[in-house]
């Protein structure tokens, strides 16, 4: 190919001197042969790219279809229901309800209902009529002076910092549209997170971002000022997070802006390290103590713990602190391994950490093998976008769901998968002013809401078409699985649950998790 470029080239060159002696306006030529012919010769003498050596010029055209692979891929490759994450059926159908279009199918489902793996639910013939439009679960009665009415759907984690600060105002001000929690991630309150005084659930992570000290510990004045805000209405201390659990974080210095600086605690310019564990406990029992010191810090308000299940012998010590103390989380987040974010290292995401299913049914399970499950809510976060996704995990054990991603569907993101490059084309999970800016606060915060209040409605339109009376009826005996052609189960089938109380119980414990069990402390992590 180095051989075939210097004949082109030079061919070219030699055609254009002979024809400008006829024709003088071929001139022109030399604007276009030119940079050619020097980006060849750059090519050959760079030492980089053998590819680009060995086909000069040409060689920039794998990298040009290489660079449109994941638009053309999205647009004129993929079909409606096998894309990834997440397919267009769910994102169309998110955009279709944020914008308060059309959102029903002609001609009958795209899915292949005899395939293995399928899941539905079967309605009644005599459904009961919808006796409560807006459904709450109360978290903290009986243990919180201030207990809250958390939504059945929540905005999930996301930090001022991952996404930009118009996606969190319309996030903020959507929620507050539709009263519904607004979970502010790890990087802090913000003021945009206060913006327009939506209800809060105030995450705080390894950090402690708008609650600690300048060397990176625990600051109690500081949060007991912060948590005393009226907007914040929970407290959730990040354990790990399913996209990359048991890995830390480090925001570079040259991110780290005066505005971020204030609204982190930390210092301008200067990298800013999250590590993979927390240095206010580091126990079981260590973490119900600092719950509880949280809950008199805060003035009775809920808190509670967020994880993705990793060892499930680390989980039991959760359960014997429980026990031992008498001290209970007013809620645990229970985030899938199949969770987003902005950036994760790829055997992060792909390979660590339990799926949502499986881990909410093991929570679920250990609360009530344990006795615990009645004074706990739980609440599920992990590629959640639509009504039977939110009935599928209430029918695992979920009291509630967080969405990260179908709330960032309803401002516009359109997975590009740009998250981590800063170059985010809707203005969504970027930090660029020329890209943000473009997003509008106002009709994207309608657009939240009325994806909030869609999946709301359509869930209800669930519940009553099961027959069942409200949502609290709902139970893993509804959702129907093929395992095989002719082979269909129910979740409750698949996912067994134990008497009350069982693990506590001799001989109680299953086999399989008597190891498990016995290894499991309450005065340390042991996995």
């Amino acid at each position: 190919m180095q051989k075939a470029f210097w004949w082109v080239s030079f061919g070219m060159m030699g055609l254009l001197l002979w024809g400008q002696l006829y024709f003088p306006w071929l001139v022109w030529g030399w604007l276009v042969v030119l940079p050619l012919f020097l980006l060849g010769l750059y090519d050959i003498w760079q030492t980089k790219h053998t590819l680009l050596r060995l086909y000069p010029v040409l060689g920039h055209f794998r990298y040009l279809l290489e660079a449109v692979r994941p638009e053309i891929q999205q647009y004129f490759v993929e079909d409606d229901i096998n894309g990834r994450p997440i397919n267009r059926e769910f994102r169309s159908l998110v955009y279709q309800r944020a914008k308060g279009e059309r959102d029903t199918r002609g001609f009958g489902t795209q899915f292949d209902v005899y395939r293995n793996g399928y899941e539905w639910l079967n309605h009644s013939l005599q459904p009961k009529p919808i006796t409560e439009p807006d459904p709450r679960v109360r978290v903290g009665e009986g243990r919180c002076e201030q207990p809250y009415d958390l939504s059945l759907l929540n905005i999930s984690a996301m930090s001022y910092g991952a996404l930009s600060q118009h996606a969190i105002l319309a996030l903020n001000k959507g929620a507050k549209m539709g009263g519904f929690a607004h979970n502010t991630g790890e990087g802090g309150l913000s003021p945009y997170h206060l913006e327009y005084g939506a209800d809060l659930i105030w995450q705080i992570g390894t950090g402690y971002f708008s609650a600690r000290t300048p060397d990176g510990k625990f600051d109690r004045n500081l949060f007991a000022q912060n948590a005393h805000r009226p907007e914040v209405k929970m407290i959730e201390i990040k354990l790990s997070q399913g996209a990359k659990p048991g890995h830390g974080g480090l925001l570079p210095g040259v991110k780290v802006t005066e505005e971020i600086a204030k609204i982190r605690v930390v210092e301008v310019c200067k990298d800013v390290v999250s590590p993979p564990w927390h240095t206010a406990f580091n126990s079981p029992i260590g973490l119900m103590r600092f719950i509880q010191e949280l809950r008199q810090l805060s003035g009775g308000k809920p808190v509670g713990f967020k994880l993705a299940v990793g060892k499930r012998s680390e989980f039991f010590g959760l359960c014997k602190a429980m026990l031992e103390t008498g001290i209970v989380p007013d809620f645990i987040t229970v985030d899938g391994g199949e969770g987003g974010t902005g950036a994760a290292p790829v055997e992060f995401a792909n390979s660590v950490g339990m799926p949502l299913k499986d881990a909410l049914h093991f929570v679920h399970a250990s609360l009530i093998g344990c006795g615990l499950r009645s004074q706990i809510r739980l609440i599920a976060s992990g590629k959640s976008l639509s009504a039977f996704h939110l009935f599928r995990l209430k029918a695992l054990g979920a009291d509630t769901v967080n969405s990260a991603r179908g709330m960032m569907f309803a401002l516009g993101c359109i997975q590009s998968k740009n998250c981590n490059t800063n170059r985010c084309p809707t203005g969504v999970a970027t930090q660029d002013p020329s890209r943000f800016k473009a997003l509008d606060i106002a009709d994207k915060a309608k657009r939240v809401a009325n994806y909030h209040s869609s999946v709301i409605f359509h869930f209800n339109q669930l519940v009553s078409a099961c027959g069942l009376a409200g949502h609290e009826q709902i139970t893993a005996k509804e959702i129907f699985h093929r395992l095989h052609q002719q082979e269909v189960v129910t979740l409750a089938e698949l996912y067994p649950l134990p008497e009350e109380g069982a693990y506590l119980q001799p001989d109680g414990l299953p086999e399989k998790l008597k190891p498990l069990w016995e290894k499991a402390t309450a005065c340390c992590w042991v996995g």
